[in-house]
């Protein structure tokens, strides 16, 4: 799901949010969802959702979805409006706009340093027009095509279906009274999924190849093959967790499951907790007598204890190999298991990355291992590497009243092996960049795609050579594919995409190199795939887990994120602000002192001169990390400080110069993991001689000189002056102070969404090293103007792989620091830049003077009193 969060101001009238996304239809029969969700309006009455309207159109399994949506604001106050698209599991987001009262503002494809989180709308209104339509194009000819009533006869006769041979529209166009649950109420019976069902016509077994605009796509799905004999193992988590519903659903479907194994199929049940136990302690042919023991079997477990992952895989891949290993089992057979669990391993090995390698230690290579994740508790990223790893996928299985459907669905994927070792070839040299050509396993119902790349200048004509093995054969299936089959075929129609060979193998590619990433082995080969992953999101304008699509205007200088924000708050900084402009005569006095010339404020959407930011500075950013530079020793140390919200830390304390810079802790709304983070939500600087003082909060800029307060907002662009101190703002980024032309510190604001259940706006600070501070200046940031020397050596693997540690020797200490990455974002607001530090580990102990709570001062103006 996708959200984009919008605050509009008075004189915004309407927004038009539109957005595109882009899939790959499964086909076997398949079935094609429009899964939906309309805005979330504020307030019925003041907010109208003027008009939503869904087009999809589906090119040979791909498909291109447009949904519009366009809302108005009848109020002359601002109204928050969400715009929730829920979109198919595996789909890429592709395009998102927003017109704001005429003006548009466009997607750019950004890297993204966080997780999309998804926001589900509670509120239902009246929706007043809705369209959907949906186009389908297959070459290869439609089989049949339906829809099938979701919406409880409420819509009886309402979608209108055309079909030809290639080709189908459906439309779906309710009047404003159809959508009403009844003839005089307010709330929408809209509020589902519109689903088409449809399949193709197969006439060849080695597939359908289609080239087109120097690309190739390979459609795989024979049928009329006789099933090969599996012999599967199910390992059911059994631990006090899945009690309940879970439990019972687990069973339904296991006695379902069982009943659909075939005479010649062998299993064997195992269920564990923090212990393992095995119905049969070897695999047993699946005879109606052995069905219904088993059944017995599932019906008596009793959920209770811990979950011990490690030992319960361990055991069904022993009872696998031992069968293997003795000649008992059909070489021509397959070989399942298929792990059921809803939590983490409580007992026996606990750490995932040991489970990991002990299963790809000691699992034979004709073995796959399917895992099903019920519910949220699971680590479903851990489940996904286990699976991928091991010529298997991993399924979320959403633990409620649909938990027994949900199982023998998947069931049903996996459970007819019709061919093992599928290869495709492609034996011309103009063929490149082909995505994954061999498979482990073809079950029936599915559909295996290839694309790549290929040079028409170099040939006519492109083939294929698959090979593979069957229940009882060997089969070497070949075919030929025309240059220009197509061509005349997709120029006939408006809806088709010519584009859709291209999307398809970027489609495949980026799944497949996000699986490739997941198991990389070290983290040179990660960061490698994650450049390729990059780089084909930005030529393919896909949105990845590693990208997110921020818009902009056509000026460029109003930007924001279009989809959720990400769990890391510096991500999330940027929105659409409107600001006012200032009077020149409610500047203070102080800031005007005769006869030095007032640069006053500058009027909102003017510019202020912004120089090159040093390259290298001492920083705090988020909850709270300190960076400090050693320009001597050309390193940054880094440390945390975990304390309470509430406290002020002085940060820099200079009595001889006057300087004090301290910062006020805010905290997170809750705790996360059973830890409160605490950021910076307020900073003040005290400048002695000048007696000035200025507080910046995520609110306000207040500065105060003598007898006079002044407030800047963070909307506003502006510079003030005086003869010492400058102050410029840039809205809604950046507060720089300057002082003397000579020392300047730099305050950036950081934006999360304000619904966020989390997260809390928050402050930055940059201090470049300076040797204007004198000799005693002190403070968790001040004590390194004089710069201590470190010395770093003996590195050496981390317990984390991507993080090497290594001894430094600081103040007669020698400590343990970890090497990683934290985020510069001075250049960049939202996404920020790396920088490698090494971490010194318990709230800087050893590195900074003293202990951190030494550096508490009463108020936000107060000077460090040290000991």
């Amino acid at each position: 799901m996708i959200s984009h969060h919008s605050f509009c101001s008075s004189t915004c009238f309407y927004y038009i949010f539109l957005i595109d996304y882009e899939d790959l239809v499964e086909l076997a029969p398949g079935k094609f969802q429009l899964l939906r969700r309309e805005p979330e309006i504020s307030e019925a009455d003041q907010v109208t959702l003027y008009s939503y309207k869904v087009q999809s159109t589906i090119t040979s399994r791909m498909a291109t979805t447009m949904i519009q949506s366009k809302v108005v604001n009848n109020s002359p106050q601002p109204q928050n409006v969400v715009f929730d698209v829920q979109i198919p599991k595996g789909a890429f987001i592709s395009n998102f706009s927003m017109t704001v009262d005429g003006t548009t503002f466009r997607s750019l494809l950004r890297r993204n340093c966080g997780r999309a989180l998804s926001h589900r709308p509670e509120q239902k209104t009246l929706k007043t027009f809705n369209a959907l339509d949906v186009w389908v194009i297959e070459p290869q000819g439609i089989r049949f095509l339906h829809v099938p009533d979701t919406f409880e006869g409420h819509f009886d006769g309402v979608p209108v279906i055309s079909k030809g041979q290639q080709k189908a529209h459906v439309s779906f166009k309710p009047t404003v009274a159809q959508q009403r649950i009844c003839p005089n109420c307010r709330e929408t019976v809209v509020d589902g999924e519109l689903v088409v069902l449809y399949d193709v016509k197969r006439e060849e077994k080695a597939g359908e190849l289609e080239v087109f605009n120097g690309y190739f796509v390979h459609f795989f799905a024979p049928d009329n093959l006789d099933p090969i004999p599996k012999n599967i193992l199910f390992v059911i988590d059994v631990s006090g967790s899945m009690w309940g519903v879970k439990m019972k659903q687990t069973v339904e479907a296991m006695k379902t499951i069982l009943d659909d194994l075939r005479a010649e199929d062998h299993f064997s049940v195992i269920d564990f907790n923090q212990n393992v136990r095995t119905w049969r302690n070897d695999l047993i042919s699946a005879t109606k007598t052995q069905v219904s023991d088993a059944k017995r079997y599932i019906e008596k477990i009793q959920p209770s204890g811990g979950t011990n992952i490690n030992e319960a895989l361990l055991r069904a891949i022993f009872i696998l190999n031992e069968a293997n290993n003795l000649g008992l089992l059909d070489p021509n057979s397959v070989s399942l298991i298929i792990l059921v669990s809803d939590g983490d391993p409580t007992v026996g090995e606990l750490k995932l990355s040991k489970i990991q390698k002990n299963v790809k230690e000691n699992i034979q290579d004709n073995i796959s291992l399917f895992s099903l994740g019920i519910g949220f508790d699971v680590d479903y990223d851990f489940l996904k590497r286990l699976s991928n790893e091991n010529r298997g996928i991993a399924q979320r299985i959403y633990g409620n009243q649909d938990t027994s459907s949900q199982l023998k669905k998947f069931y049903n994927q996996v459970s007819t092996p019709l061919l093992r070792n599928v290869q495709f070839n492609y034996p011309h040299t103009s063929v490149t960049d082909v995505t994954q050509n061999n498979f482990h396993n073809y079950f029936g119902g599915s559909e295996i795609v290839v694309a790549g790349k290929f040079d028409p200048a170099k040939l006519d004509q492109l083939e294929s050579i698959i090979t593979a093995t069957s229940a009882n054969t060997q089969l070497v299936l070949e075919t030929l594919a025309q240059m220009d089959d197509l061509q005349d075929f997709l120029s006939k129609d408006k809806h088709a995409d010519p584009d859709f060979t291209r999307k398809l193998w970027a489609y495949l590619t980026i799944n497949q190199l996000l699986a490739e990433r997941s198991l990389a082995p070290t983290a040179a080969a990660k960061r490698r795939i994650t450049r390729s992953i990059l780089q084909m999101s930005l030529d393919h304008h896909i949105v990845t887990p590693l990208t997110s699509l921020v818009i902009e205007n056509e000026a460029g200088d109003e930007r924001m994120l279009a989809d959720a924000p990400p769990q890391d708050p510096s991500c999330c900084s940027g929105a659409l602000y409107y600001g006012s402009k200032v009077a020149p005569d409610s500047i203070p006095s102080w800031a005007n002192p005769s006869p030095t010339p007032v640069i006053s404020m500058l009027a909102q959407g003017a510019q202020v001169l912004e120089s090159t930011p040093p390259p290298h500075v001492m920083r705090v950013e988020n909850d709270p990390h300190f960076i400090i530079y050693l320009p001597k020793s050309q390193k940054n140390i880094c440390f945390n400080i975990d304390s309470e919200p509430g406290k002020i830390l002085n940060l820099v304390s200079d009595p001889e110069s006057g300087i004090v810079i301290n910062g006020q802790l805010v905290g997170a709304k809750k705790p996360n993991n059973g830890k409160l983070s605490t950021y910076f939500g307020k900073l003040g600087f005290y400048f002695q001689s000048e007696d000035v003082k200025i507080e910046i909060s995520t609110e306000a800029i207040t500065l105060s000189g003598g007898s006079s307060t002044f407030a800047l907002s963070w909307s506003d662009t502006a510079q003030v002056m005086n003869q010492r101190v400058q102050i410029s703002v840039k809205k809604a980024k950046v507060v720089t102070i300057t002082l003397d032309k000579e020392m300047s510190f730099s305050v950036l604001l950081h934006r999360v969404w304000k619904k966020h259940p989390i997260n809390v706006d928050f402050l930055g600070i940059y201090v470049p090293p300076t040797n204007k501070f004198s000799p005693n200046a002190h403070g968790l940031i001040g004590q390194f103007m004089q710069e201590p020397k470190i010395h770093i050596f003996n590195e050496r693997p981390g317990k984390d792989p991507e993080k090497p540690e290594a001894s430094m020797e600081v103040k007669g200490q020698k400590l343990i620091v970890t090497r990683g990455l934290q985020k510069d974002y001075r250049t960049d607001l939202v996404f920020g830049t790396d920088v490698t530090c090494w971490f010194v580990h318990n709230s800087g102990k050893g590195f900074i003077d003293g202990h951190y709570k030494d550096y508490f001062v009463p108020q936000l103006y107060s000077f460090l009193k040290r000991p």
